[in-house]
């Protein structure tokens, strides 16, 4: 009967569970005649599984296993003092660092050690007797140095020697320019962007078989001469005035990631060379995939080979005083080497990702590096300091340089925009969103800083005020992404290298080339 009082039959009503029988009268008989059967027979009398099931069960006991072992794994606590860490693997018997590892994967090796014995030991390691409990206290951060070589304090001193003086001559200068009641600053500003609207392709030669990938002027004769370098190992010298092919050497065997002229290199060191006489003077340098630099003679004879990094390369800079210079890698550290004699000064760590770009302050008393955790470090090279850190954009970035002004900073980034840093405010002043695409480029003016240039692998190189950061011209010409682009010091010609294997220059028009400037009105704008 329901609860409503009505009848039901028997049987009715009541829970049916699938699978399962109820044994009655009868039932006996027919387990003993074979036509029941219950599932409890003898081990020889139940199915063998087939190897592919096997195998599907060993494959599922493996996966629970690994499983369980990262469950241990992110169970286990494992201090964040490295130095604690390699006294921990080395009472557990395993080596304290292996080739190319850094902190966190010495962490990642005691963290998995643990995790092993801990279920070796049946799911809880047990304590030593001298181990004591204590409360976790909340651990403050403080700075640490690393104690360096005679020949880095040598290298400070020299630095903070030659940056001072620069430094002070600097301010001294501005606050001059700012006192003159003569002088306009922002009209002189102005007019150095403005002149960039006429600026057009004048040249284009094919630069290699492969890609190129670096360019750059040469300084101290108003960029007379120009270095490229590409994918397929080889760095060639250009001469400014019709880009004619000067040097062309075999620089590596695997692709150029980066080169850059020796601040004392010039055209009349090269054409000396050419003429039969020795030189053993460094004029520019190459960097490689493989992880290996060199530096090179204005003829193209090899000097010196700067090896140390444990993965490829990105770019590499020339310190203004000429007598070091620093690469970035993809092993996290950026390196400062002696031009004199290859030596390895400084291995700085300080980055989570790859190093990619890096450049030096005018003055030469600051390094800023950018790589592809999305921010980019400023650091002393008198004291070895961090001095500040570059956080705003999203995605990596790929390349950085200093303005002339001394305070301002350029980034271009993977998140198609570049932005601009005020050292004085620390922090972002203003963000351009630029290109398309990637931004692969980024390069002040040297002189005056009156406008700065960007090349993308949307195909074009853009012009900007460094003023009021509007775009003054767009130069199209490459048929593929440009992968590097450079600025002559006089501020009147460009440079770019593209993936298309061409070298073009860009400069600005004159009278008779270009329409005139007192025929439009406003800036000058031409259709490339």
């Amino acid at each position: 009967m329901d609860e409503d009082g009505v009848d039901i039959p028997a049987g009715e009503g009541v829970p049916v569970v699938f699978g399962e029988i109820e044994l009655g009268d009868g039932t006996a008989e027919g387990v003993a005649a074979g036509n029941i059967h219950t599932g409890g027979g003898e081990e020889e009398e139940r199915f063998e599984l087939s190897a592919a099931s096997a195998a599907t069960r060993e494959r599922q006991e493996e996966l629970l296993r690994e499983f369980e072992q990262r469950r241990r794994q992110r169970s286990v606590a494992v201090t964040t003092d490295d130095s604690q860490v390699r006294k921990q693997l080395r009472a557990l018997g395993e080596p304290i660092t292996l080739f190319g590892e850094g902190p966190g994967d010495r962490r990642d090796r005691l963290r998995k050690k643990l995790a092993e014995l801990d279920a070796k030991d049946g799911g809880e390691l047990a304590l030593p007797e001298e181990a004591l409990v204590v409360e976790e206290q909340e651990v403050q951060k403080e700075l640490f140095y690393t104690e360096g070589s005679a020949n880095l304090m040598r290298a400070r001193t020299a630095i903070a020697s030659f940056s001072l003086p620069r430094a002070k001559a600097r301010i001294e200068r501005a606050k001059r320019r700012r006192a003159d009641p003569e002088v306009d600053e922002v009209a002189e500003l102005d007019a150095a962007a403005a002149a960039t609207a006429s600026f057009a392709n004048e040249t284009s030669q094919l630069g290699d078989g492969r890609p190129l990938s670096t360019v750059r002027f040469s300084t101290p004769d108003d960029g007379a001469m120009i270095l490229s370098a590409s994918w397929g190992g080889v760095a060639r010298l250009w001469r400014r005035d019709g880009c004619e092919k000067i040097v062309t050497i075999r620089a590596h065997e695997n692709r150029c990631t980066g080169a850059d002229f020796h601040p004392t290199a010039t055209l009349a060191q090269v054409e000396e060379t050419a003429s039969g006489a020795a030189s053993e003077t460094v004029s520019f340098g190459t960097a490689c995939a493989d992880g290996v630099a060199h530096l090179w003679s204005p003829g193209g004879k090899h000097l010196r080979t700067l090896k140390g990094h444990a993965d490829r390369l990105g770019r590499m800079a020339f310190h203004p005083c000429g007598d070091y210079v620093a690469t970035a890698s993809f092993d996290k550290t950026w390196r400062l080497w002696s031009v004199e004699t290859g030596e390895e000064l400084l291995c700085q760590e300080g980055h989570s990702r790859p190093v990619y770009d890096l450049s030096f302050h005018p003055d030469g008393g600051l390094c800023a590096t950018v790589g592809l955790e999305a921010h980019g470090r400023v650091w002393d090279l008198r004291s070895g300091k961090c001095v500040t850190t570059l956080v705003g954009h999203v995605k990596q970035c790929l390349s950085v340089d200093f303005s002339p002004n001394g305070f301002h900073i350029v980034t271009g980034s993977d998140d198609h925009t570049a932005r601009i840093w005020d050292l004085r405010r620390r922090g972002c002043l203003y963000t351009v969103p630029a290109h398309s695409s990637l931004i692969s480029s980024v390069r002040y003016e040297p002189k005056d800083g009156g406008f700065f240039a960007t090349a993308s692998y949307d195909g074009t190189a853009q012009l900007y005020s460094s003023r009021d950061f509007s775009r003054i011209n767009t130069l199209r010409g490459h048929e593929a992404r440009v992968m590097c682009a450079d600025v002559a010091p006089g501020g009147n010609e460009l440079a770019t290298v593209s993936y298309d294997r061409t070298l073009k220059l860009w400069r600005q028009q004159r009278r008779g080339k270009a329409v005139k400037e007192e025929e439009q009105e406003g800036p000058v704008k031409m259709e490339l």
